[in-house]
């Protein structure tokens, strides 16, 4: 099979149910949001020396793809169509696991700038592209393109972990935080 078909060079896609879109659509531009984000996880799980985050952004990436096959999907013919769904035990594992890390690391009392390791790092422009993510689901909802609630719920919630993770690996790498310090006038 040719990885190219010519399809899309007039500037159309097909979403999973073969209805044609622009590839400028917001659906295409959420889940190829989606992709980017779960590119960068690997990156940023590549940087990573614990096993156990390893793991868990493994997985997370697992719930991406049917994340992203959920968006990709026409919703007028998607109950048609074996497509994975997210559960709420998707959502528990995440919070799950931020609670864990919580527990090892000392209490936020300033915001924190991004940096001081390259894992550190990755992990927060991973963060910020979950956010992005996160803006389109809901930019979808609010023009009345579906996306499933959870979806929502989850990539919120998968922020709020890739935050916490990015401060887990500064621990374990023994790398100091560095307070942001307003500049006052």
């Amino acid at each position: 099979m040719k990885i190219y078909t010519k399809t899309g060079d007039l500037g159309k896609t097909s979403l999973i149910g073969g209805t044609k879109v622009p590839k400028s659509h917001l659906r295409i531009e959420t889940y190829g949001t989606v992709d980017e984000l779960n590119s960068y996880i690997g990156l940023a799980a590549d940087l990573l020396a614990d096993a156990g985050s390893k793991l868990v952004l493994k997985e997370i990436q697992d719930r991406l793809f049917t994340v992203g096959s959920s968006l990709a999907c026409d919703p007028d013919k998607e109950p048609l169509m074996k497509i994975p769904d997210l559960v709420e035990k998707d959502v528990e594992l995440l919070e799950k696991e931020i609670d864990r890390m919580n527990a090892v690391l000392p209490t936020m009392k300033f915001f924190v700038l991004p940096g001081g390791h390259a894992a550190v790092s990755t992990l927060h422009v991973v963060r910020c592209i979950c956010r992005r993510a996160e803006r389109l689901c809901v930019n979808m909802q609010e023009h009345d393109l579906f996306v499933d609630a959870l979806v929502i719920k989850y990539i919120n919630r998968l922020s709020d972990y890739l935050f916490v993770l990015a401060r887990y690996t500064g621990h374990l790498l023994d790398v100091p935080e560095v307070p942001w310090k307003p500049r006052v006038s």
